[in-house]
Order: C-alpha cells, then sequence, then structure tokens
C-alpha cells in the first residue's frame, strides 16, 4: 500500500494517531496524522450521523418519505414512491438492484439527474424485503433530510457535525480535499506495481461516497459514536437517535466462514455480533481509482479503530482493523487477515466483468457491415443517449455527458468491443447491433450496462 494512517480511541481519547508511507509515490512527502485522504463509503456512517443529528432536533424522523422533503423524486413503482423513507434508503432497502446509478456517474450525469433517472429501474418486487447497497439510494436519502433542514448536503454535514467536532480537515465537497496541501492521492496497480494516475470525483454521491478526512478528525468522530452522542462533555446528538442506527435493519450477508455468522446493515453501518456476542460497528470504504478505508468500534469496550489508505482496495484497511480488535480480545492475531481478505476483494473487483475474451481473436470471424449501418443516435430512457460517430474507418461510442469517445473494435458480424473506463470499469465489453428490416441497426446493446437487462439504446438518427 503506498501510504496508510491509523488512530485508535479508548475510552473517549486518542491514544494513538500514525501515518506511514508516501501520499504519492515517486516524491518525498510522508503520510502523518493530519494527512486527508478520500473516504469513498466511509462517507456512509457519518451521513447516516449528520441525519441522527436532525433526528435529534425533530428537524426529521427516521420514518419520514422521501416525497415529504424531496416531491420530485420518483422510483419506477409509484405505490414504493409514496411509501418510501429515509430509513429505506440509509438501510439500502428501497428495492433499487446494486449500484444502481453508478454507472450514470461515470457518464457524466450530475447528483440531481442521477436521482432523477433511478425512476426508470424496475424494483421487482424487492422492496424491504432484500438488501441491496446503492449509493445513490442512500444519497437520495440524505438529500431529502438536507431539503428539510433547507441546507445542501455539503452545507448541512459541515455545520451539523464536522465544525461541531472540530473537524475542520474534513469535507464532503471534492474542491475542499483537492485543496488541501496534506492529502493523499490515491493510487492503483498496474502490472505489479503502484501508480498514481487518476482522481475520484465522487461529488455526486457526496453523502455515500464523497467525504475527505484525517484519522485526527475521524478519531473525533469516533468519540462521539463510543460516548453516546456526548462529545468533550456537550451532549450533540441524542442517544436515542444515534442508537437506532446501530440496530441491525437488513441481513446484508450470509453466515460465511470467515466468522460463521450472519451480518446486518443498520443506517449506514455494518452491525455485526462477535463470538463474545458484543455488538461490533463497522464499515469499509473502496474507490477503484484509489482509496480503501475501514473503521470498526466496539462500543461495549469504548474502543475504536479506523485505517486510511491511498490504494485501491486489496483488503488493507479490514485486515489491519480485525487483527487490532483479536489483539485486544485475545491478546494475538488468530491467522493472517489480508491473506484471508485479498481472494474476496480480487473476486469483487472481477464482478461485472464479460465471460468472453473478446481480447482473444476469433479464427473465422464473420465480417461488419458497412460503418453507415452501425452510425446513429441512439437513446435509453435511463442511461440517456449514445452516439455511434464514424472516424475515418473507425466507429467511436460517445455515451451520455462523456465529452471523450470510446473506439470500438470489431469482434464478430454486428458486434464490437470497448475498453471501459472510470470507477465502474470491467475491462473489454461488448457493443452488439439489432439490424433492421432496411439493413441498418435499429438498436444496440452495450454489454456492461446491461446487468440489470437495462442495457439496451434505441435508433433516432442516422450520422
Amino acid at each position: 500500500m503506498p501510504g496508510a494512517a491509523v488512530a485508535v480511541v479508548h475510552q473517549d481519547r486518542m491514544i494513538d494517531a500514525k501515518g506511514f508511507g508516501r501520499r504519492e509515490i515517486g516524491k518525498p512527502a510522508r503520510v502523518d496524522p493530519d494527512t486527508v485522504f478520500q473516504l469513498a463509503s466511509l462517507s456512509k456512517p457519518l451521513a447516516s450521523t449528520v441525519i441522527a443529528g436532525l433526528v435529534s432536533d425533530k428537524i426529521v424522523t427516521w420514518d419520514d418519505r422521501l416525497v415529504d422533503h424531496s416531491p420530485d423524486f420518483r422510483m419506477h413503482d409509484a405505490s414504493i414512491t409514496a411509501s418510501l423513507t429515509i430509513r429505506d434508503m440509509c438501510s439500502h432497502r428501497s428495492g433499487l438492484p446494486e449500484h444502481a446509478g453508478d454507472q450514470l456517474e461515470d457518464m457524466g450525469y450530475g447528483r440531481e439527474e442521477i436521482l432523477r433517472r433511478l425512476r426508470h429501474i424496475p424494483t421487482h418486487n424487492l422492496f424491504r424485503s432484500q438488501h441491496a447497497y446503492t449509493n445513490f439510494g442512500l444519497t437520495a436519502g440524505a438529500v431529502a433530510a438536507a431539503n428539510a433542514a433547507g441546507q445542501s448536503w455539503e452545507a448541512l454535514s459541515s455545520e451539523r457535525l464536522y465544525k461541531q467536532l472540530g473537524m475542520h480537515a474534513t469535507s464532503s465537497r471534492l474542491a475542499d480535499f483537492l485543496a488541501r496541501a496534506n492529502r493523499a492521492r490515491g493510487h492503483v496497480l498496474i502490472d505489479g506495481r503502484w501508480r498514481a494516475r487518476y482522481q475520484r470525483r465522487p461529488d455526486a454521491q457526496a453523502p455515500a461516497g464523497g467525504a475527505s478526512s484525517t484519522v485526527t478528525d475521524m478519531a473525533r468522530w469516533m468519540r462521539l459514536h463510543l460516548n453516546r452522542g456526548t462529545y468533550n462533555g456537550r451532549p450533540l446528538i441524542a442517544e436515542k437517535a444515534l442508537a437506532e442506527t446501530y440496530r441491525p435493519h437488513m441481513v446484508n450477508t450470509p453466515s460465511q466462514p470467515i466468522d460463521a455468522r450472519y451480518g446486518f446493515y443498520g443506517l449506514g453501518w455494518n452491525v455485526n455480533y462477535d463470538e463474545l456476542g458484543r455488538v461490533t460497528l463497522g464499515h469499509s470504504g473502496a474507490f477503484e481509482l484509489g482509496a480503501a478505508t475501514a473503521v470498526a468500534l466496539l462500543p461495549a469496550e469504548q474502543l475504536g479503530i479506523v485505517v486510511l489508505t491511498n490504494g485501491q482496495p486489496i483488503g488493507v484497511p479490514e485486515a489491519l482493523a480485525k487483527s487490532f480488535v483479536e489483539l485486544v480480545t485475545y491478546g494475538r492475531v488468530t491467522q493472517d487477515w489480508l491473506a484471508r481478505f485479498r481472494p474476496i476483494f480480487e473476486e469483487m473487483a472481477q464482478d461485472g466483468h464479460s465471460p468472453i475474451d473478446y481480447a482473444a481473436r476469433l479464427p473465422a470471424p464473420v465480417h461488419a457491415l458497412a460503418h453507415t449501418c452501425y452510425a446513429g443516435r441512439y437513446l435509453n430512457d435511463l442511461y440517456g443517449p449514445l452516439d455511434i460517430l464514424r472516424r475515418g474507418r473507425a466507429l467511436t461510442m460517445r455515451q451520455g455527458l462523456t465529452p471523450t469517445g470510446f473506439s470500438l473494435t470489431h469482434y464478430n458480424h454486428n458486434t464490437f468491443y470497448y475498453a471501459t473506463t472510470g470507477e465502474n470499469a470491467v475491462g473489454l465489453s461488448g457493443v452488439t447491433f439489432t439490424i433492421g428490416a432496411t439493413g441498418a441497426a435499429t438498436h444496440v446493446t452495450v454489454e456492461n450496462l446491461d446487468r440489470e437487462g437495462l442495457g439496451t439504446f434505441t435508433r433516432t438518427a442516422s450520422r
């Protein structure tokens, strides 16, 4: 891992905080406890803390309907729209499929437009019956709460939480992170070496993944939780409002070999019970473009650890947190947790990759039609416009609002492929045209956008 920072809190005191490694590979600046990292999904328990503050002050309740505070918000099913609550969104039980809306962020859409487009995603009768992790579902719930308070999410989180705790290096704005002199640059593994290649820009999903902070600041936040809503002797959030975030709402993991127990999701928290029957609270954050984070709290012991790193997720923060908890509990680490976690993260990184090896050329592919048969504009209710453009002897595909195009390479007959990019990149993905009676394409299906059967675009005009 290029760089990391760790802080430990015990009995209302930060007892240790250290930095390790480099802010950016190849440059001399080292990580310290005040280095700012992007938190990725570790933003979620921060967000539920902010909302708990609003609940404490009776500005909202967890069971307020979204439409009461975000009247333009719609789900695919009108009956769900009428019933959907902040609680549903913060516990990932809205019925939206896993990571609904994430691809729209890669396509250049902003927060308001992504939330508007969620109405085009069917829920398949899964409302309140199945946990499905959705960044933009939680974002919609947080935005509704912010609307009730009459503020933007960025202003609300700053005023209601960060400033109250003295978390002066913490923000839910990318611009603030980029303005920090002491910040960690994200890294990805390329041919086995860490490279600072990309900058993740998560403003669209700020409540779910857009916060940035230091371990020193995060220690203040952990103290708030471990002290049941009190900080430096001053009550900030009602204990009851915070406690609701720890209550299991949905089963989010079946029993697994790692701990042989079911896992649950509360409101912005993973909630588990260890082998001693103690409640454990935690959350991880992961940007494939270069961030991995984790927090673990043992409320009964008034103990917590936070680990922030600037490399793509391979299980390091989770392994460190798990090892620390074992050291505290047993006086020893029972196994190599990185060796245990790393295959899990490698499998997760392969999720969504095509079963077809497009890089392997077919021995006798069927020739493509003339490029004029494919070129044109295609539309999709969820994803918006897709343009197939002729560029000399090649075809280029442009998705959504992204200004740059993707080069299409012929694979077989009416199927091409392209190299996906961005946070949700899945390697090479297919682009298959359906040809109509006139000999021109009428539809095109983009494989990596079609996991829920929503990746087909209909032709509107030739180009």
